[in-house]
């Protein structure tokens, strides 16, 4: 209670103390303007000392700084686990890019294989097509052939009947008939 009554004291001590009392006068008199902020500040100090100030202060920065301390290792956590990532990720990109080069290495080999095959398939196709054009030639040729010889058996029993036909006289004709006759009795008997 004392120690209220004192505080209250000063501070009207304090505010009383105006400019005009200030400007003359010892040291310690309330006219003093430098004996009275130093009085008010000492009593500013008093009251935050009495009411713990300085201990609530200290409480806060430490739990500031404890904030501070946790949002760091949190950082460092955050890091090391990007970090983390990042190599992960970048393991993966490696067999990503590795096997992305073993399936162009397998696609051109097959590549090559398929156009190999059909170089093959090609060749054995024009094979076939040649065997059959070649088959195709010599059956018109055989065709041509024996149309050629059917028309020129044609023209020439043509040919012929007319020069029989020209050469022949009854007589004759009778003559042939009766010795074709006779052969056909000698060889049937």
């Amino acid at each position: 209670m004392r120690n209220r009554m004192i505080l209250v004291t000063a501070a009207f001590a304090s505010f009383g103390a105006t400019p005009a009392l200030a400007a003359s006068g010892p040291f310690f008199s309330l006219s003093n303007t430098d004996f009275v902020v130093s009085i008010s500040f000492l009593l500013f100090v008093a009251i935050l000392l009495y009411f713990k100030v300085p201990g609530i202060i200290g409480g806060m920065l430490d739990k500031r700084a404890d904030a501070i301390r946790g949002e760091l290792a949190e950082a460092r956590a955050l890091r090391e686990e990007a970090q983390s990532l990042l190599a992960s990720y970048e393991r993966k990109q490696k067999e990503v890019q590795a096997q992305a080069e073993r399936i162009i290495a397998t696609a051109r080999e097959d590549a090559a294989g398929a156009a190999e095959q059909a170089k093959a398939d090609i060749a054995h196709s024009v094979e076939r097509r040649l065997a059959a054009a070649d088959d195709q030639i010599a059956s018109a040729r055989d065709k041509a052939m024996r149309e050629v010889r059917e028309r020129a058996i044609s023209v020439a029993v043509a040919a012929a009947g007319e020069v029989v036909s020209g050469q022949m006289t009854p007589e004759r004709d009778a003559a042939l008939v009766d010795t074709a006759i006779e052969t056909v009795e000698s060889r049937l008997h």
